[in-house]
């Protein structure tokens, strides 16, 4: 009699269906039947059937399913298992002990990955499960571009802070949760505007959008410039982001919502070739008018000794907040 085997068969959701591996392709070809559960709407399941192949569908669970697979392979059949989109975990927990329990099944127990993840994919997961929770939870169907606005000015600083302590299990959690404000924000998008559904836009756009201005800016990476010094990439970049803009004022783009340091040291760096650094100021009249005017010398320092003002004064205060702590423990 002929020794009967079973092929179990795992792909990623995350990369298209009918994009097997030669091995994969082999053994759903070489098998007397192919199976799987979930019903025939199944994206996999269709990419196979589409190929020429015949899947049988087992209805009921991880018993029903084993039964079939083990009595076929019982038969001398060789037999494949397509793995939903879930891996079905209890399936394979069952295929792990009988292929390890003595005495062996008389047949061949094999399990091969179909497909495999590729760098980015579980963005793919990131998606679903938004799209998921915008169309099922209360609170996430109620919230907006607006309502959202103070949760990614929350996870930005927190993040900053993250990169300030130097933790990195804690920086690669809040960079997690600001990645969620952007999924969360484009699923919002899709739906348009009230008065507008037609203007809508996904988070694919938001990527692609990015993707190309990042192209675009590199041309000594991505053309044909052959520069690669730095100070000309810099150059360049700007060059080119200038003409993207078509600004009237070197001021513009620079939201004034930013924290004043890094405010003024954005706009020092627009201004630079516009006004001298020596530039004479008027004289203050009030006290805050000096206080303002040292910061900002102190902000043009910072920039001539290529330090970040904003981060310089956020280490000193926490070297002051270990000082207190340090002071309150003694």
């Amino acid at each position: 009699m002929t020794t009967g085997g079973i092929k179990v068969v795992l792909t990623s959701p995350r990369v298209a269906p009918g994009l097997l591996t030669r091995a994969a392709w082999q053994v759903l070809g070489d098998a007397d039947e192919i199976g799987a559960s979930g019903g025939p709407s199944r994206p996999d399941v269709q990419a196979v059937v589409g190929s020429g192949l015949v899947v049988t569908q087992v209805e009921g669970g991880v018993g029903e399913a084993w039964t079939w697979l083990s009595a076929a392979a019982s038969s001398g059949r060789q037999v494949a298992w397509l793995v939903g989109e879930d891996g079905e975990p209890g399936l394979l927990r069952v295929v792990a002990d009988q292929v390890s329990r003595e005495p062996r099944p008389s047949y061949d127990v094999e399990i091969l990955h179909g497909s495999y993840d590729v760098p980015g994919a579980r963005l793919i997961d990131l998606v679903r499960v938004m799209d998921r929770l915008r169309r099922n939870c209360p609170w996430d169907q109620e919230q907006t571009h607006e309502t959202l606005a103070k949760y990614l000015l929350e996870e930005t600083y927190e993040t900053l802070e993250a990169i300030d302590t130097g933790n990195r299990p804690h920086l690669r959690e809040e960079l997690g949760d600001l990645l969620l404000q952007v999924a969360f924000h484009s699923r919002i998008a899709e739906e348009g505007l009230p008065d507008d559904p037609d203007d809508a836009w996904t988070v694919d756009d938001v990527a692609g959008d990015i993707v190309e201005k990042l192209i675009r800016r590199h041309p000594h990476v991505f053309g044909d410039e052959k520069n690669k010094d730095l100070v000309a990439v810099e150059a360049n970049w700007e060059t080119i982001k200038a003409a993207e803009k078509q600004r009237t004022s070197v001021l513009e783009g620079i939201p004034l919502a930013l924290p004043a340091l890094a405010l003024a040291d954005k706009i020092l760096g627009r201004a630079a070739k516009l006004i001298a650094e020596d530039a004479s100021t008027p004289p203050p009249t009030t006290d805050a008018d000096r206080i303002g005017q040292q910061l900002l010398a102190l902000v043009r320092e910072s920039r001539a000794l290529g330090v970040d003002p904003e981060q310089a004064l956020r280490g000193a205060v926490r070297s002051l907040a270990d000082q207190i702590r340090t002071a309150e423990q003694s």
